[in-house]
């Protein structure tokens, strides 16, 4: 089997299904199976899918069990040669899936893959291509300097080799994960994506920007103005900074603790000030 699509869904049913629908029109002529991993919604998700979505295999979590662990569940039943994480709230380009796996078999040096991502208003994402977040770039990026970050430098128009593949949409072959590791479950939410990137790196794989399409609805299946968001956000960055860079000396990793700690101290002061406003 050539592709496996996995996506995990939590209370986005109107967006997944418009996301299973691009889908289903982009595998045509592609031998595959799609995913679904319902983390305990409590809308009508599992239903809608189980009732006009047969040909999607369907696991109904019977508890939230965040990001990383239920994608895990579906790759280890996966059988495709590629497995695409998607997010549930996208809509990917009928052109999209056929480009990238044409590029992948081209490229047998490339472990993971990302595409062109726009936002809801028709602009481009800068996170569709990104840098790991060393310590200097963490800072810098947390201070409002995000070029590098965002591998701004680099066109539009052309594949670039890139650090970082979104989770959003995130094309992985498989002999790559087999060797690396899946998603490292200590991720709860957000992290898992910086994290596998990195390991691919780390193991002789190459990461690309592709220039195929998708839409990207952000943070329909997160509510980032609650304060459980701020603290998985923020607690999945000094996951990964303790991961990879424990062994920084004292004062250089201190900053970015800092500077990790102020931002979410912010966007919690900031939640408060509209709920306060609101109110």
């Amino acid at each position: 089997m050539k592709l496996s699509v996995v996506i995990v869904s939590y209370n986005v049913r109107s967006f997944l299904t418009a996301c299973l629908d691009s889908v289903q029109r982009a595998l045509e002529g592609i031998e595959s199976e799609v995913f679904v991993v319902d983390n305990h919604s409590s809308d009508d998700s599992v239903e809608a899918i189980a009732r006009d979505y047969t040909w999607v295999h369907l696991i109904n979590n019977k508890d939230n069990l965040g990001f990383s662990k239920a994608n895990n569940i579906a790759i280890r039943e996966s059988k495709g040669e590629y497995i695409l994480l998607l997010n549930p709230d996208t809509i990917v380009a009928p052109e999209t899936l056929q480009g990238v796996l044409q590029f992948m078999d081209k490229h047998p040096e490339a472990g993971g893959a990302g595409v062109r991502m726009h936002n809801a208003d028709g602009s481009l994402a800068p996170e569709s291509r990104r840098a790991i977040p060393t310590p200097f770039v963490a800072a810098r990026k947390m201070l409002g300097l995000t070029k590098r970050y965002y591998m701004s430098h680099l066109s539009w128009e052309k594949p670039a080799q890139i650090e970082v593949v979104s989770g959003a949409f995130m094309l992985l072959r498989r002999k790559a994960i087999q060797e690396v590791g899946l998603l490292d479950e200590d991720f709860f939410m957000y992290g898992e994506d910086i994290d596998l990137s990195y390991r691919l790196l780390k193991g002789g794989w190459q990461n690309w920007f592709l220039p195929f399409d998708i839409v990207h609805y952000k943070g329909q299946s997160t509510r980032k103005s609650d304060f459980r968001y701020v603290h998985i956000f923020y607690q999945a960055m000094l996951i990964f900074f303790r991961k990879h860079y424990s062994h920084l000396s004292f004062f250089f990793a201190l900053p970015v603790k800092i500077a990790i700690y102020f931002r979410a101290l912010l966007a919690l002061v900031d939640i408060i000030r509209q709920k306060l406003h609101l109110g």
